[in-house]
């Protein structure tokens, strides 16, 4: 289907139900539809524990929510939540829907929206009639391999017309969450520039020892900054966290794991001088921040996950030492591959960017 040159959308809605990291990569998409299309009001269907990453953006009309707990409520109920999530869509009366989605039920969503213009990708893996008729429009995925996510999804706007030259990710918060930020780190003594740390990841496998983060809190014992420690507050990081404090010599670093929210966060790592981290989604955030960023990869796909932005350093574990492939990781393992990785290479790391 081709889409008319001057195709002007009053009602757009981009679709991406993922994790949080991969939602901050659909705001490069965001940034531009807003750019092209400034008098359009652009919403977003999403999964609801992904909102706050997109919750403040300020060219965002709306998001709309899938709970992934309606399904915990019984048949019934869970049914009228998607009914009236159909609804919802329908009432909307899209003129444009970008599913940047691979899931079957996002093709539904999209076909039954009613939207005229409607685009997807054409994934190998979804080869039918429904995901044909679900979109009409459809963008090659033959080059995906080679393009980070944020290029990925950027595919989307070419049967628009909309070149994904300078397309930048962006990550908002409210002056509220930068005022509770503030007030935290008075409380903590914190009055002079920061590192945020976040050694912790959901998935065991993409983190550095315990060991090895002590050691660098130690390596970076400095007067002139303080080191600032984060994570979710998921029981298992909270004790990792409590662990590398433990080890480590150096006892002036500072712990606010599991005390942020995820927009109060991204204020903390803003104001920040650097961020040091491994694969996951406040990586992301530092990135689309432009807070200067070290990113500790291990067996991930570096080509689509690595940080994007322009003030970013990846240590790729595989420089050190034997890496599986990505596609074969039991994403539940205990194995933490990134441990190749020397301490003295990730603090080296850090003081060229506190001395530049």
């Amino acid at each position: 289907m081709s889409i008319p040159a001057h195709f002007t959308p009053q009602r757009v809605l981009v679709i991406k139900l993922r994790h949080h990291g991969d939602m901050l990569l659909t705001t490069p998409v965001i940034n531009a539809l807003h750019q092209r299309y400034p008098q359009a009001k652009i919403d977003v269907l999403l999964y609801k524990e992904t909102q706050p990453m997109l919750a403040a953006h300020p060219a965002i009309n709306q998001l709309l929510i899938i709970d992934r707990q309606w399904k915990k409520e019984g048949v019934w109920r869970h049914l009228r939540h998607e009914w009236q999530l159909l609804r919802q869509l329908r009432q909307q009366k899209y003129d444009l829907i970008i599913n940047l989605a691979d899931q079957w039920r996002s093709a539904l969503l999209t076909l039954f929206s009613a939207a005229p213009v409607r685009i997807g990708f054409d994934y190998d893996k979804r080869q039918s009639f429904l995901w044909r008729i679900a979109h009409p429009t459809r963008v090659s995925t033959a080059r995906f391999e080679q393009l980070h996510t944020a290029e990925q999804n950027l595919q989307a706007l070419l049967p628009l017309g909309i070149a994904s030259d300078g397309a930048r990710a962006s990550m908002h918060y409210h002056d509220e969450d930068w005022q509770h930020v503030e007030q935290m780190l008075r409380d903590k003594g914190i009055s002079q520039p920061w590192i945020v740390i976040q050694p912790t990841s959901r998935w065991i496998f993409k983190c550095w020892s315990d060991e090895q983060f002590a050691t660098l809190l130690s390596e970076l014992a400095s007067p002139d900054y303080q080191l600032v420690l984060t994570s979710a507050p998921d029981k298992g990081e909270l004790q990792m966290i409590t662990n590398i404090m433990t080890l480590s010599t150096n006892k002036q670093v500072v712990s606010l794991a599991g005390e942020l929210s995820l927009t109060e966060l991204a204020a903390l790592i803003d104001h920040a001088c650097l961020f040091i981290g491994v694969d996951s989604a406040p990586m992301h955030m530092a990135a689309a921040l432009d807070t200067p960023c070290i990113a500790l990869f291990g067996p991930t796909k570096l080509t689509q996950w690595r940080p994007w932005g322009p003030h970013n350093q990846v240590i790729w574990a595989g420089d050190y030492g034997a890496l599986p492939d990505p596609d074969s990781i039991n994403t539940h393992t205990e194995t933490r591959y990134l441990s190749s990785i020397p301490v003295e290479k990730v603090a080296d790391a850090a003081r060229s960017f506190l001395n530049d």
